[in-house]
């Protein structure tokens, strides 16, 4: 991801594993802070660990890749998305302080790589693509290094204790685009299924904000900007 290349024959999860002690030294060099709540570590019964942990590592269709998609509802959603995609990012890029490093996503092809990987964990796992990216956009601004005060990290800002609990790997594997989707997006429809589908709940649990509303109300209100995008 990020406009590389997992090496041959490597899952993502195992690849990041290999490179997460990169990846945190990276993080903690060039990360912002990111505004994002706390996830609580919850007791899971085995049956459920295990479920999470074989959603997390099946394969569906192929991963995403530079070339051009061949499913038309990608190709209609990247079309309909990335314009204001690329001027979201431009308005946080010249509100920025001076000297301050670009964005991550400031070149065309990861962007696109990007809102490529968001779209195919969202469908992978169930979800609509608009919400996954109105969540990233509220959890850390699309940054990869984001790291929140609670210590959740990456575009979803997915807590530590996830990679240890559902797969035994490090958490600055957290940093690489695919592993902290696929962690997200399974995370996200794990809560939907424990809140019986109520997204609020969900994405309150999420946050480890449920019950209160700023931030379902914030992430409904960036899936909205997106569902209604133009070119």
């Amino acid at each position: 991801m990020s406009g590389r290349a997992h090496p041959a024959g490597e899952r993502p999860l195992a690849w990041a594993r290999r490179c997460g002690v990169v990846l945190g030294v990276l993080a903690s060099t060039l990360s912002p802070p990111a505004l994002a709540g706390t996830q609580r570590e919850e007791d899971l019964s085995d049956a459920v660990r295990a479920a999470l942990r074989a959603t997390l590592a099946q394969a569906s269709e192929a991963p995403p890749t530079n070339a051009a998609p061949t499913d038309p509802a990608q190709a209609a959603w990247l079309q309909r998305v990335h314009p204001l995609f690329t001027r979201e990012l431009q308005k946080r890029r010249g509100a920025g302080t001076p000297g301050r490093m670009a964005h991550e996503l400031d070149a065309p092809g990861l962007r696109l790589d990007f809102l490529r990987t968001v779209w195919y964990e969202s469908r992978r796992a169930g979800l609509d693509p608009d919400l996954v990216l109105g969540l990233i956009e509220v959890e850390s601004g699309w940054r990869k290094f984001a790291v929140s005060h609670a210590g959740a990290r990456g575009y979803m800002q997915v807590m530590p204790f996830w990679p240890r609990v559902l797969a035994q790997g490090d958490p600055a594997s957290l940093f690489d685009l695919q592993v902290n989707l696929r962690f997200g997006c399974v995370i996200l429809r794990h809560y939907l299924s424990l809140e019986k589908g109520d997204l609020a709940l969900a994405l309150g649990r999420y946050n480890g904000s449920r019950g209160q509303w700023a931030y379902p109300q914030a992430v409904l209100a960036a899936q909205k900007k997106w569902a209604q995008a133009g070119p």
